[in-house]
């Protein structure tokens, strides 16, 4: 029988309990369809520490994605350690089913938990306006806009009550424009809910407009090649000459591996 929603589900990664994440050494290898070794990431260590935002970002191919489904328990690794809380992955697509309306797709978290239909909508509407999703609960996917469909999808991956979010390219899809509004509205989303992060991106500046520090993965075998403190005031502006001479040294560190 579908239980009751007793409490609100989104556990603060603020409020005392640890939801650290830390990684080991650890190095994941696949097989091609030929059975020859295909390295993804070699003797990776990082560390988020709880209510943290990390971002990772590297060339295509670098095994980052791979890196978030270890974090999830979705894969294990071959070699090292990897230590955090139950944690939950929002892919870059946001997967909103066609059939259900917004306020459904958001709810859909707390439905799979085992929550009865309607207080897992009354929990989801509770957060639309702190969302910017006022007035579409009863919208489906086809009549929302991208930025509108990853609100929705940002929104059932936290009502996963996961101390621990693991964003993969969440505004790979979208226009430039509308990926820059995206990013102010995150910020904003995870100051009032906050969690610890682990975003992975192509966009460096991305990374450090949103994230408190910065790890860089070289080229596949995906292994660290620089790690950097963001502490830069929030709000954060891409023309704030510390974001641009951080943007900079990462990409830096992206080339001179390139070249090496």
């Amino acid at each position: 029988m579908p239980t009751q929603l007793q409490s609100p589900p989104t556990p603060s990664a603020a409020a005392g309990e640890d939801a650290s994440v830390t990684l080991c050494g650890v190095s994941r290898t696949y097989r091609d369809r030929h059975g020859a070794s295909v390295p993804a990431l070699r003797e990776v260590s990082l560390y988020a520490a709880s209510g943290e935002v990390l971002a990772v970002v590297g060339p295509s191919g670098c095994g980052k994605s791979t890196l978030l489904e270890l974090i999830c328990a979705l894969q294990r690794p071959d070699e090292g350690s990897v230590r955090c809380p139950p944690a939950v992955l929002m892919p870059q697509r946001d997967l909103l089913l066609p059939w259900l309306d917004a306020l459904d797709n958001a709810a859909l978290a707390l439905r799979i938990a085992g929550h009865a239909r309607a207080p897992a909508r009354r929990r989801a509407g509770e957060l639309f306006g702190e969302m910017g999703l006022e007035g579409f609960a009863r919208a489906h996917p086809g009549e929302l806009s991208g930025g509108m469909r990853q609100r929705v999808a940002f929104l059932r991956t936290l009502l996963s009550g996961k101390r621990v979010l693991c964003l993969d390219e969440p505004f790979g899809a979208l226009d430039a424009i509308t990926r820059a509004e995206m990013q102010e509205w995150l910020a904003g989303a995870l100051e009032r809910e906050p969690r610890t992060v682990v975003l992975v991106t192509h966009d460096v500046e991305e990374a450090v407009v949103l994230a408190d520090r910065l790890v860089v993965l070289s080229p596949r075998p995906g292994r660290v090649l620089e790690e950097l403190e963001i502490d830069i005031e929030r709000p954060r502006s891409r023309t704030n000459p510390h974001v641009v001479a951080l943007r900079e040294r990462a990409l830096g560190a992206l080339g001179l591996e390139a070249r090496a």
